[in-house]
């Protein structure tokens, strides 16, 4: 399956496929969306690559605030390197969880060609009208984020004016004396 879209000074060079759950309990227990993820090679295939790099370093690794992301860094190199002619994820809000870094992602794959391609579609960032959606996708992406925060502190915030809020204590594990028993 060809997409005009994609030319072949994309296919000359290698696809990348970013897979990424924000948390170690999801990278453990989402394993439905991760076996997606890892399906879009597929995908990817299909549209006409024979080099498809999968980087999944990031499973379990949050996007959001200063978290050191190796696999998403990798990536980024790539292509401002010129090495690589597609990115690919199973949603495009899997790359980035912030303005900053997905502007900085989209204006890299435009100024090398580099096509975005996720389940749906394959987004050609030097086309100003897939910037313009990949932008907006973006910015609601964002402000999805924005809202789930609102509310889950709106929630906590009634909880405890109700007097329903319980925070728990962590226990530190008593150390053993090798002669007296627990410390």
């Amino acid at each position: 399956m060809k997409h005009e879209k994609i030319g072949p000074q994309h296919l000359e060079r290698k696809a990348i496929l970013y897979v990424r759950q924000s948390s170690a309990h999801q990278a453990l227990h989402n394993r439905e969306s991760s076996a997606l993820q890892y399906a879009m090679r597929d995908r990817v295939t299909d549209l006409g690559w024979s080099r498809v790099e999968t980087v999944d370093d990031d499973l379990g690794r949050s996007a959001v605030g200063g978290v050191a992301r190796e696999g998403f860094d990798r990536m980024i190199t790539d292509v401002c390197l010129g090495k690589v002619g597609a990115v690919a994820a199973r949603e495009v809000s899997r790359f980035v969880r912030n303005s900053r870094d997905w502007q900085h992602l989209i204006e890299m794959c435009r100024v090398v060609d580099t096509v975005l391609i996720n389940q749906e579609t394959v987004y050609a960032p030097r086309d100003g009208n897939n910037r313009l959606l990949l932008g907006l996708k973006g910015s609601l992406n964002q402000h999805e984020l924005d809202l789930l925060r609102q509310r889950s502190l709106a929630a906590r915030q009634e909880k405890a004016r109700r007097g329903a809020a319980r925070r728990t204590c962590h226990r530190r594990p008593r150390r053993l004396r090798q002669d007296r028993g627990p410390a």
